[in-house]
């Protein structure tokens, strides 16, 4: 496999980890916090996020159309996302989920073909 290929997937899934916490880890720990505080903790993460996520995208397009890694990156996010929201955060995983994500291996299959 490129070697491109495999930074670019690394290299979203490690910014998605941070991003996710970055955006909702405060949900389950700073809840009580002002919004300021968690809006503080989510930009100093959110930093680590973008200090992957912008290499990704550059080292991404070297071997990808816009639409591919943007489609890409979608995927990742949510499979890191629910995980999360099961695992971490106690959501119960409903059939809409698989559902919607059913949906979404339809939109990589329509932007990867061809």
């Amino acid at each position: 496999m490129n070697a491109a290929i495999i930074k670019t997937v690394v290299l979203l899934i490690a910014s998605n980890v941070f991003m996710t916490l970055a955006w909702y880890g405060h949900l389950k720990h700073a809840h009580t916090r002002a919004w300021y505080v968690a809006a503080i903790a989510s930009w100093t993460i959110a930093f680590f996020e973008y200090m992957m996520q912008v290499p990704a995208n550059r080292i991404g397009y070297t071997v990808f159309s816009l639409p591919q890694l943007k489609i890409m990156q979608e995927v990742i996010t949510l499979s890191v996302f629910v995980p999360f929201s099961i695992w971490y955060m106690g959501q119960p995983l409903k059939m809409d989920h698989l559902y919607a994500g059913l949906c979404l291996l339809g939109a990589v299959y329509f932007t990867f073909r061809g």
